[in-house]
C-alpha cells in the first residue's frame, strides 16, 4: 500500500491522536525509506483503543497472542499491545514523532523491534533505515 492512501485511510477512522501511534513499517513508510507496505500498524490506548475496538472487525492473531482491530480488510490494524519485544505503549505513543499530523512511534524503536523480529522483510527495512539513519547524519547506537 502507497504512502499517501496508507494514511487517509487511517486519518478516516478518526482516532484521538494522543492516544495511538503508527509502528511497525509506518514509519518508514511516512519517511520514504520505503516505498510501500502491506498494511499499517497502529498501537493505541485509552479513547483510540476504545473507539478502534467498538468500531474495527475485532481479529485474533494467535502467532502473536494478540487481538486487534482490522480496518478496511486489514490495511489497518489497531492493537492496544505490541507482540513482538518488551515495549510500553505508552512509552511509545508519548514519544511519538507528528508528521503530516499523525503520530509515528521513533525510529529507534521501529529498529529495536525490527531486530528483534529479524524476518526477511525487517533486515531489508533495516539495511534501508541504517543507510537513511546515515545520509541524514542520526545514529542509533549500531
Amino acid at each position: 500500500m502507497k504512502s499517501g492512501r496508507a494514511f487517509d485511510l487511517l486519518r478516516s477512522i478518526e482516532l484521538p491522536s494522543e492516544d495511538f501511534a503508527v509502528f511497525g513499517s509506518g514509519p518508514l513508510l511516512i519517511r520514504g525509506i520505503i516505498d510501500d507496505a502491506a498494511d499499517l500498524d497502529v498501537i493505541a490506548r485509552g479513547d483510540a483503543w476504545t473507539h478502534a475496538a467498538t468500531h474495527g472487525e475485532m481479529v485474533d492473531l494467535p502467532a502473536h497472542g494478540v487481538s486487534v482491530a482490522s480496518f478496511f480488510g486489514g490495511a489497518v490494524t489497531v492493537g492496544n499491545r505490541w507482540a513482538i519485544g518488551d515495549v510500553s505503549v505508552d512509552q511509545l505513543i508519548d514519544s511519538a514523532e507528528i508528521i503530516d499530523g499523525l503520530p509515528f512511534v521513533a525510529l529507534e524503536h521501529v529498529r529495536a523491534y525490527k531486530l528483534i523480529a529479524d524476518r526477511s522483510k525487517d533486515r531489508k527495512h533495516l539495511e534501508l533505515l541504517d543507510r537513511w539513519l546515515a545520509e541524514h547524519h542520526r545514529d542509533m547506537g549500531n
